[in-house]
């Protein structure tokens, strides 16, 4: 397969050709990238024919800036007369076990087509049905891709090591009692970061949190509707709905000088400062175990964004190993991210 197809955040498309070739060549290839401003994808070009082989050597969760990847042998051109043959002529070839409906890229353009793939979804599954092609024990997911209403590119992901969206775009909706749409945030850092089957265990009702830059509770409600008792750090107001819950404590200091007098379960941090800035904090947390689990966000710059990200990451998984503090350090451009990435770190001592 010559192709990597990675979707992304429109305008970070630069970054995410960046962060796709340096993992590329962590597995000895060396090819390029098309892409443009704002189209939502980058393609990668492998010139030893080896993307299926990238995609199994690289854990998807690494790929920061990449919603959603498959691999694919070619740029498929298709007719507006009869777009169905040349796409089944590729499905014919490709072992996969699962299905996705049709995608398109994240933009105003890509949306333009969404008439015409719900016209093609049906027929499609059902021929794929009709001719046996799925395979129970394949550990492939199919995907078909649309860049254009004329150009596809068929190809495949691995189910266990690519995100469980379409698209990589979790479907959550707004809770009515939430303060802020920023709430989504960290349910959607939840649901990336956390397995599911691990919520009862690890984001439990009675565990106590700290939200910074709280107000006005986007992310302490969440806190809240899973029961915990949460301490608010903000100079701003707090939503009257959460201080009368009678699990929030309202500190009305800076986050960024604000010490727990005691360790907490989980800290959250939504400041918009400095990216270099917050993760000197979080690092500080973590040294000084005054959490077990943080979830933060960092806000990129205009320039250099792919080379800012790597000197957050390297500052805080420096201090923390200088200090002798195991942890595990991810990061992911969220669907309801902006310019900014969210990081989850987790405590092993």
């Amino acid at each position: 397969m010559n192709l990597l197809l990675l979707h992304c955040r429109p305008g970070f498309e630069k970054e995410c050709a960046q962060e796709i070739q340096a993992m590329a060549a962590q597995c000895g290839d060396y090819g390029y990238c098309k892409t443009e401003s704002g189209c939502a994808y980058v393609m990668y070009h492998s010139p030893q024919g080896k993307a299926d082989r990238i995609m199994e050597k690289t854990a998807f969760r690494e790929l920061v800036f990449a919603r959603q990847w498959s691999a694919a042998s070619q740029l498929l051109e298709v007719s507006a007369e009869d777009r169905i043959t040349p796409i089944m002529e590729m499905i014919h070839s490709l072992p996969f076990a699962a299905q996705w409906v049709l995608e398109s890229s994240d933009t105003n353009e890509g949306k333009s087509l969404s008439r015409l793939l719900k016209s093609l979804q049906k027929p499609l599954s059902k021929l794929i049905e009709k001719r046996g092609l799925l395979r129970k024990r394949s550990p492939w997911r199919l995907h078909v891709s649309f860049l254009t209403g004329t150009q596809v590119i068929v190809g495949l992901s691995r189910i266990d090591n690519s995100s469980p969206w379409v698209m990589g775009i979790p479907r959550l909706k707004v809770p009515r009692e939430a303060p802020s749409r920023a709430t989504l945030k960290l349910e959607e850092a939840w649901h990336t970061f956390i397995p599911e089957q691990q919520w009862g265990d690890r984001i439990a009702g009675g565990m106590r949190a700290v939200d910074l830059g709280a107000a006005p509770g986007g992310w302490t409600w969440q806190l809240v509707n899973r029961g915990m008792f949460v301490t608010a750090v903000d100079n701003g107001p707090m939503a009257e709905s959460l201080m009368q819950s009678g699990l929030v404590t309202h500190e009305r200091v800076d986050g960024f000088v604000y010490e727990p007098k005691r360790s907490v379960r989980w800290m959250v941090c939504d400041i918009a400062d400095k990216p270099r800035r917050t993760a000197s904090m979080i690092a500080k947390w973590m040294t000084e175990r005054w959490c077990t689990e943080c979830v933060f966000n960092l806000k990129l710059p205009m320039q250099n964004r792919y080379q800012e990200l790597q000197q957050c990451r390297q500052l805080i998984e420096s201090e923390c190993e200088e200090r002798g503090v195991g942890h595990e350090l991810h990061f992911k451009q969220l669907y309801h991210d902006r310019e900014e990435v969210t990081g989850h770190i987790r405590r092993l001592d």
